[in-house]
């Protein structure tokens, strides 16, 4: 029951203090990129600090942090992963779900920073317009990350990876780094409720340009999802928590 209490004391604080951060940002935002990205940062740490103290949860990214133009295909189990691969990464641009446009304050923060929308049950026109984007020099620099498996999925739930991810790889001829995490064990899909522990995401081995799309997506979800298994082990997690 007190967890209880801590998790939904959390989130009510974390709920208020985002159009407060993002109206405190919000004169820095509207004229340079660099203080859209400060903002969400902000906000980003804030709700990591609180969570280290208010319900027991601490955030830790592993592995070796990319700083050029790279490709990443991570696992996505919660909002949480998403802070803490912005926060580590210098200049992160991801690709999102059209709809988080028309959320109040994040919306207007993924515009500043030319987040990527696409249409959900438009992906494979949505990728070819990347494609497209990617080939006339319109998505450049920072870091591109995408959701392999194209939404969030809980700790110990299988779901196929995209073949969009493969694409980018192909078309824009970078590297590709995996990410695995646990979070979603800490932190749903869907609830109030938090658990304590510590959340990892762990930035893996990059996987080199030049593979065939069918050897790339082998490699990447045997990777992930495998680091990801051993991230989980690593907490109290049970088949039933899934």
């Amino acid at each position: 029951m007190f967890q209880w209490i801590r998790s939904i004391l959390y989130v009510v604080q974390a709920t208020i203090m985002m159009p407060v951060i993002g109206l405190l940002f919000a004169p820095w935002a509207m004229f340079s990129l660099k203080g859209a990205y400060a903002c969400c940062k902000t906000y980003s740490r804030w709700c990591m600090w609180t969570a280290s103290w208010l319900i027991g949860l601490r955030c830790e990214v592993r592995g070796t942090v990319p700083e050029g133009q790279v490709l990443i295909a991570a696992k996505h189990q919660s909002f949480l992963d998403i802070m803490m691969i912005f926060t580590a990464l210098p200049q992160a641009k991801f690709i999102m779900k059209r709809q988080i446009l028309w959320t109040p304050v994040i919306g207007q923060y993924a515009k500043r920073m030319n987040m990527i929308a696409v249409d959900r049950g438009k992906r494979g026109k949505a990728i070819t317009k990347m494609l497209a984007e990617v080939k006339s020099g319109q998505i450049v620099g920072g870091q591109l990350i995408i959701y392999s498996q194209g939404t969030r999925i809980a700790p110990g739930v299988k779901a196929p990876y995209k073949i969009g991810t493969a694409a980018l790889y192909e078309q824009m001829g970078q590297t590709c780094v995996p990410v695995a995490t646990n979070v979603g064990h800490f932190w749903p899909r869907r609830g109030l409720f938090r658990r304590p522990g510590v959340a990892v995401v762990e930035f893996l081995d990059p996987i080199p340009t030049g593979l065939s799309k069918e050897a790339f997506m082998a490699r990447l979800e045997q990777e992930v999802e495998a680091r990801s298994d051993a991230l989980l082990a690593e907490t109290d997690w049970t088949p039933q928590d899934a």
